[in-house]
């Protein structure tokens, strides 16, 4: 089942709930917003195609399902996570200076990076307004402010995430383990809230909340881990970036850190003389990815992501959902983990 396929079930429902947080405000802030989300072009035309892949509102929605509960009740809190997911990408792009998001212009490229910034905003603004909604769709006022709180937690955690992927970028002494504590704010936080946002709205079993919670997080790591994957060794045509943009960025990525954490002599003279200059060349590019092939990087790092994947099944185990809501949730994460976008 590939990750459109599991989606498209709540996918007009979906999209009409967040069409109905965003409005029908006519103010170019809205189209902008609009834009990321990949309804409209730039001049406010609509657009066939419908944006991202909305993974961690679907599963938020998938999850609310398996566990018994009314998936339509989940509805706001999953357009408060595609809100949210979209409000870091605006910004994920404005730092990193990133040109292209899914195939076209990012935001920031036709707007600026000022008034970016402001769609940013308003987004996580309309996400937790979205969020406030559950109490419409019958959801226990207790329930909402958990909501609410885990949604805002879920956010810190995103932000101290993306705050230590920057500050990274300076520094070349960066081990394994402070990656990896860094991806599970950057990108496995929002799939735990997802996860736990779906239980939350769907039970009342605490312990079968706490399970699916860490399924959502062990799939995340997996995620952000294919992800690095594909920043170095992905096909641009399908990712929307250039080929090695991550190396261009002098991102430290998983492969980077694992590199220079593991290489010695000449081998990591030359990483981190290279990592070192202000801007890199083609060759440099070519030296890099030579030393990642000559310490099997690319093999270390598919190992890692399948074993959070098989931590990620464990989880979904240990919370002893009837088989076909496990066998659902199965068939959602598997391609997760083989995706090549």
């Amino acid at each position: 089942m590939e990750p459109m396929t599991f989606s498209q079930k709540y996918r007009d429902e979906l999209l009409a709930e967040i069409s109905s947080v965003i409005g029908d405000n006519k103010l170019p802030l809205y189209n902008m917003m609009r834009y990321q989300l990949g309804w409209v072009d730039e001049q406010g035309r609509p657009q066939p195609s419908w944006g991202g892949k909305m993974l961690r509102s679907a599963l938020c929605l998938l999850t609310c399902e398996v566990v018994g509960g009314d998936w339509r009740k989940a509805l706001p809190a999953a357009a408060s996570l595609e809100m949210v997911h979209n409000f870091s990408l605006v910004h994920d792009d404005i730092e990193d200076g990133s040109p292209q998001r899914r195939h076209r212009d990012s935001l920031w490229k036709v707007w600026g990076q000022a008034q970016a910034i402001n769609a940013g905003d308003a987004m996580f603004a309309l996400a937790r307004l979205a969020m406030l909604r559950l109490a419409i769709r019958g959801v226990p006022e207790t329930k909402v402010l958990r909501a609410v709180s885990r949604l805002d937690e879920a956010c810190l955690q995103l932000t101290t995430g993306q705050y230590l992927d920057l500050s990274y970028e300076q520094r070349l002494d960066i081990g394994v383990e402070q990656y990896l504590e860094m991806i599970w704010g950057k990108t496995a936080s929002l799939f735990a809230c997802s996860l736990y946002l779906g239980a939350l709205v769907g039970c009342d079993d605490e312990s079968l909340i706490n399970h699916l919670d860490k399924f959502g997080h062990k799939l995340g790591m997996a995620f952000q881990v294919q992800d690095d994957i594909l920043g170095i060794w992905g096909d641009g045509s399908a990712t929307g970036k250039p080929p090695t943009w991550d190396i261009h960025r002098k991102k430290k990525t998983l492969p980077i850190v694992y590199a220079l954490e593991k290489s010695s002599g000449q081998q990591q003279q030359t990483l981190l003389t290279i990592y070192r200059q202000e801007h890199h060349n083609d060759a440099d590019v070519a030296s890099v990815r030579g030393i990642l092939e000559k310490l099997d990087t690319h093999n270390y790092v598919q190992r890692l992501a399948q074993d959070y994947h098989q931590q990620a099944m464990e989880e979904l185990k240990a919370a002893h959902l009837a088989p076909e809501a496990t066998q659902r949730l199965r068939q959602a994460a598997e391609p997760l983990l083989g995706r090549t976008s």
